[in-house]
């Protein structure tokens, strides 16, 4: 029964990975009508709207006595580091590939156990080897056809960082509070940062929204929604090594989605940065289950 409920996890986390590295070009197709305040603000309040029906429905929304205000600011706290990753991350696909954006923000991956040191958590050899492939990789994929940076290619980089900060908060907060609420407060809380910001810099015509109906509805409720309640329930039974190697593959269902939908191309050298990252990744995660480094990196947690 074990070994039954582990492979039915594996195939969630896999269908959780082609979710969410789909949701790159969801992104880039949104990107040409409207702005990524705008796209963010409205994906993450479907995803926000669906879990809080899905809490409902579960008897899980009953706050515990003295519970609700430090729920409400746990999800605040992790929502301003998601609205910045958030935002970043669809800023720069407005000037880079599906395909390199899926690559690029798959190094928080690596980042996680990086940025564990900030907290003494021990790093072993395997993260370290793993973040001198997956900068290798960035170096090839991001200089593949020019030596100048692309604005784009940064962004998203930077929003990494992010991601990877929220990484540890979420593992820091959902020791002490429930984690599906932490993520409905914290999607609220983008949806309010994004929507205020979209009313401040952006302009939206009902046209552009309309033009935009699909990437919206696949961001919202597939890549925000479903993807992270698929991830919460099979990360029950999923070995943590498999659930990283499988979170890897996210960035490979990026690259074959922006080939595929959207006709991108990558030259030899691109593809290999793109295999050096994936190695890289794999590495820094599988490496201390199989005693290489010796230190244990942090679990893997993405909405």
């Amino acid at each position: 029964m074990a070994s039954k409920n582990s492979w039915k996890a594996n195939g969630l986390l896999l269908l959780t990975a082609a979710i969410w590295g789909g949701g790159f070009v969801a992104q880039r197709l949104g990107m040409a009508e409207i702005g990524p305040f705008t796209f963010n603000a409205i994906r993450f309040g479907i995803g926000g709207v669906l879990l809080l029906i899905y809490l409902r429905t579960q008897g899980k929304l009953r706050a515990e006595p003295g519970k609700l205000r430090g729920e409400l600011l746990a999800g605040a706290a992790a929502g301003v580091l998601l609205f910045l990753g958030s935002y970043l991350q669809t800023a720069g696909m407005i000037y880079t590939t599906a395909g390199k954006a899926g690559f690029i923000t798959g190094l928080y991956v690596v980042l996680v156990p990086l940025l564990g040191l900030f907290w003494k958590q021990k790093t072993g050899l395997s993260t370290w080897a793993g973040a001198l492939l997956a900068v290798a990789g960035l170096y090839l994929l991001s200089f593949a056809e020019s030596t100048q940076v692309n604005i784009g290619d940064v962004l998203v980089m930077v929003g990494a960082f992010f991601w990877a900060g929220h990484v540890q908060l979420i593992g820091y907060l959902s020791r002490r509070n429930d984690p599906l609420k932490i993520s409905v407060y914290q999607f609220f809380a983008v949806t309010v940062m994004s929507l205020a910001a979209a009313l401040l810099f952006e302009e939206t015509t009902a046209q552009a929204l309309r033009q935009s109906l699909w990437p919206l509805l696949y961001g919202g409720i597939f890549s925000v929604g479903v993807a992270f309640t698929l991830q919460v329930v099979a990360q029950r039974d999923a070995h943590p090594a498999h659930a990283a190697i499988i979170f890897s593959l996210e960035t490979v269902f990026a690259g074959l989605s922006g080939w595929l939908i959207l006709g991108e191309q990558m030259a030899p050298r691109a593809l290999a940065g793109c295999g050096l990252m994936l190695a890289g990744m794999i590495l820094s995660q599988v490496g201390p289950y199989l005693n290489l480094g010796g230190a244990r990196s942090v679990n893997i947690v993405q909405e």
